[in-house]
């Protein structure tokens, strides 16, 4: 929704709120024992940080939010991997869960983009606009973090520094071994159990 909220009056205030009501459906997403206890005990400052940056745009500020994200998705991430391999069977629980891994995944990847260009403007160099006016924020940092994910790569966005560079190559192995190794096993599984009762039908 970024792009088409953007240019409104109150851009800044609805990117806030769908942010916030992403990281509140992570939360719901791990409910459950202990785990949704410390869910909700990472989310706190990331959601609270979020309504800060917007009214207070600092850099302390920004750092320790980016951070606080950074650990709470992670955390989640974890969590979903762990309920896909304990899983009995593979079902479209399963699947569902490990496409919000996935796109989690995206999502941390941007959060860590936006905080390195924070801390080091010079990290990425933008190709088709000048520097100027470009920043990693917002639907910038997950627009290169998906890309880069998918490993599409178009050029438009380049990691100078060495920690962008380490950066940028993790994910994109992140993203192919995952998409290539799990989801790739995990939808053979699901597609090669054919319910008894279709195979009697056919004999029949």
């Amino acid at each position: 929704m970024s792009p088409l909220v953007a240019r409104l009056k109150s851009g800044g205030l609805i990117e806030t709120i769908l942010m916030t009501l992403v990281l509140l459906c992570a939360v719901l997403s791990i409910a459950g024992g202990r785990k949704a206890l410390v869910g909700l005990v990472l989310v706190a400052p990331a959601a609270i940080g979020e309504w800060l940056i917007y009214w207070r745009p600092e850099l302390l500020i920004y750092v320790v939010t980016r951070g606080a994200g950074l650990l709470f998705i992670g955390f989640v991430v974890v969590q979903l991997l762990r309920f896909i391999v304990y899983a009995p069977r593979v079902d479209s629980e399963v699947l569902c869960a490990a496409i919000a891994g996935y796109l989690l995944s995206g999502l941390a990847w941007s959060l860590a983009y936006a905080l390195l260009d924070r801390l080091d403007p010079t990290s990425f160099a933008f190709t088709l606009a000048p520097k100027s006016g470009q920043s990693m924020d917002s639907f910038t940092g997950l627009y290169f973090s998906f890309i880069t994910l998918s490993t599409v790569g178009y050029g438009d966005i380049i990691p100078v520094s060495e920690i962008a560079r380490m950066l940028a190559m993790v994910e994109a192995m992140f993203g192919m071994f995952y998409v290539s190794l799990l989801i790739a096993r995990l939808v053979s599984l699901y597609s090669s159990k054919s319910p008894p009762e279709s195979h009697d039908s056919r004999n029949s």
